[in-house]
């Protein structure tokens, strides 16, 4: 996950999650306790109007009258029941509510003692009771033990607790969303200015822009300038590089023109001819060269380069100059592939390659280019490949090759920096080099560019 926004909308929501539940669980808890309290109470009430409306009849025995205070308890089915009962447990007397009921006997509480206790009826109803055991004295002095017993239906209490609980959830529920939706709002507001310094970022790297602007919090006016620093050191680099080009290219003006006017004094032309397409092709290394640092310093935007177009002018010209050895130069490229790129660092590339391919090949030379992509490419990125059936390159040497001034073979033309070359401007697109067998018998070489992404 790489939003921030959604990390802190996440885990913010987890959060909730854990501390509603905690309170939903709490809140829960202290309603269900505090209802069967009250429902505790509300038996206790009844037993002692059970005792108080309890007398002796004339069979020495205690009885109770029909009809109760209670309207409940003279209602069948109501749910609330009353009983007498007498030694081993046998019943006495009913409430007219307990009709056709079994009510279960329970624990027999010890004299003088209040039992609660949660029972069920033979359909399993569940039912809280209350138990009371006495002893009665009569007019005559005698005792005789009784049990006065109170049950209560469970189940509107039950469906009590299930309503809270779903309003509990729901109002809770409804909470979270509206603090989500909140949270997310403000977030948004919070995150602006990082948005913003993206937004700027990409307008420096379009060239609409030089700097990042100052007006941000303080907790990103630090990355901010030091980000301007950069930047601003960049840009003094490469005028530094530009400076220095320029240097060169002003030393190499007079002895290039001076070439020029001693090959118009000469009298072969076909001679003329191939030193004058060096000489161009030195004028055009030097402009290109003199152009790549400002290029950077001014427009970091992305340009698209005809592939197929470029390579072909480069076979063209790299057959003319090796036109003794007549190489076979294959090409296999993508149809309307594209770098994402400068022209010159792609001549750069492709030229040094295949330049190599020809020297060292001995027939033979293969180009293959292919794009690579992935899933949150903006942009393709590109896999190329230059191969020949020459002397191959031993593996042992491979990395040694990428140094500059390395070269395996002092006898050929050369400065031993082509490789170095390819490999620094790969890595300046986030690319690399690699250095294989080919399957025509020599050296293959490999430049990687990954695609360019919306975070690049």
């Amino acid at each position: 996950m790489s939003s921030l926004s959604a990390r802190l909308l996440i885990s913010v929501s987890v959060l909730l999650l854990f501390f509603f539940g905690a309170t939903i669980v709490v809140l829960d808890t202290a309603f269900v306790s505090a209802g069967e309290q009250a429902r505790e109470d509300i038996l206790d009430g009844h037993l002692m109007q059970l005792l108080a409306a309890a007398e002796p009849n004339d069979e020495g025995a205690l009885s109770l009258p029909i009809d109760l205070f209670e309207a409940r308890f003279n209602s069948i089915g109501s749910g609330l029941y009353a009983e007498l009962r007498g030694d081993a447990n046998s019943v006495l007397w009913q409430s007219q509510s307990a009709l056709g009921l079994a009510l279960p006997v329970g624990e027999t509480p010890a004299l003088g003692q209040h039992v609660f206790a949660r029972e069920e009826l033979s359909d399993a109803t569940p039912l809280l009771t209350l138990s009371l055991a006495v002893q009665w004295e009569f007019p005559g002095g005698e005792l005789k033990p009784y049990v006065f017993k109170v049950t209560e239906s469970l189940d509107s209490f039950n469906a009590q607790i299930a309503g809270f609980r779903r309003q509990l959830f729901g109002w809770f529920a409804a909470v979270a969303l509206i603090m989500l939706l909140a949270i997310s709002i403000l977030m948004r507001g919070l995150l602006r200015p990082l948005r913003q310094v993206e937004s700027e970022i990409s307008e420096i790297e379009e060239g609409k822009r030089v700097s990042l602007s100052e007006d941000f919090p303080t907790e990103l006016s630090g990355v901010a300038r030091n980000m301007n620093l950069l930047i601003d050191s960049e840009r003094a680099r490469s005028d530094r590089y530009r400076y220095t080009l320029d240097n060169l290219a002003h030393s190499l003006k007079t002895p290039l023109a001076a070439v020029r006017a001693l090959l118009g004094e000469s009298t072969d032309t076909g001679f003329s001819e191939r030193v004058n397409e060096q000489v161009d092709r030195m004028d055009e290394i030097v402009r290109y060269q003199l152009r790549k640092p400002a290029a950077s310093a001014d427009n970091l935007v992305l340009t698209p380069v005809p592939v197929e177009k470029e390579i072909d002018r480069l076979v063209t010209g790299l057959r003319k100059v090796y036109r003794d050895k007549q190489p076979q130069i294959e090409t296999q490229i993508a149809p309307g592939m594209k770098f994402r790129g400068d022209t010159g660092d792609f001549l750069e590339l492709a030229g040094n390659l295949v330049d190599n391919a020809c020297k060292w090949c001995n027939k033979r030379v293969r180009i293959s280019i292919e794009p690579s992509s992935s899933s949150r490419a903006i942009a393709s990125g590109m896999n190329m490949l230059v191969e020949d059936d020459g002397p191959g390159i031993p593996a042992a040497a491979a990395e040694a090759l990428l140094q500059r001034g390395t070269r395996l073979d002092e006898s050929r033309p050369g400065h031993g920096i082509g490789l170095a070359i390819v490999k620094d401007i790969a890595r300046s697109y986030g690319g690399k080099l690699a250095i294989r067998s080919s399957e025509l018998g020599g050296a293959g070489i490999v430049v990687s560019i990954p695609p360019v992404s919306s975070a690049s």
